[in-house]
């Protein structure tokens, strides 16, 4: 993880200001984090010392089960918060976020602000917007889960997962999240490699016609 300092920190603020959201000068508190791609922002269990602000990248959320099985159960992208149950709620269990890309984000330390933020009217106003938005997103996957053919949910499952043109998830990990078998998810990637959408490159496969993919995953989209 790196720290932005000086001019560099102050060319963020200045870009991608999120000072609209507060009633009070936020920028003064705030840090500016870059993470690896398959770095770990925040550790399963560890409650994190800050709220955060996606600013470019995206990341995926796990939990582990009681039986020791870990499954990823949502995604992360440019402009969303997380951290906010743990600066709502101070016995939540922290769920564990792993970058997809390199990921940058503002960072909001809890110790410095926690109280301004929660006495915060608008504020709040835009958190409660946030997670209404986020609740809906969840259960709409549930339901597409039932609805839709594989091809639509895989599509839409790449194009968020991807670094650039490249995409590297585990095949287990994509059954477990999509609800499908191996040899279903199988099927659809070779389907995907024979219509030029996809090309396989060792245990990866890079994007070639991102148009074809993205045709598929607007079904979802336009839910």
């Amino acid at each position: 993880m790196e720290i932005y300092k000086t001019e560099k920190r102050k060319r963020y603020l200045e870009e991608y200001s999120i000072g609209n959201l507060f009633s009070f000068p936020i920028e003064e508190f705030l840090e500016v984090h870059e993470y690896r791609r398959d770095e770990w922002i925040i550790q399963e269990g560890m409650r994190p010392d800050f709220l955060f602000y996606v600013i470019k990248g995206k990341a995926k959320i796990y939990v582990t089960h009681q039986n020791g099985k870990v499954s990823l159960i949502n995604f992360i992208k440019e402009k969303d918060f997380f951290g906010e149950m743990e600066l709502l709620n101070p016995i939540y269990y922290t769920k564990g976020i792993q970058a997809t890309t390199k990921t940058v984000c503002f960072a909001i330390p809890f110790h410095r602000c926690r109280a301004k933020i929660l006495e915060d009217a608008a504020f709040l106003r835009e958190l409660a917007k946030f997670l209404s938005v986020k609740s809906t997103q969840m259960a709409a996957k549930y339901t597409q889960s039932l609805s839709f053919p594989l091809e639509n949910r895989l599509a839409e499952f790449i194009l968020q997962t991807a670094d650039g043109k490249v995409y590297k998830e585990k095949h287990v990990t994509v059954c477990d999240f999509l609800g499908v078998s191996y040899r279903h998810l199988l099927y659809v990637l070779a389907q995907f490699c024979e219509k030029g959408y996809l090309q396989k490159e060792g245990r990866h496969y890079r994007i070639l016609q991102t148009n074809g993919l993205e045709g598929l995953a607007r079904v979802l989209m336009n839910e």
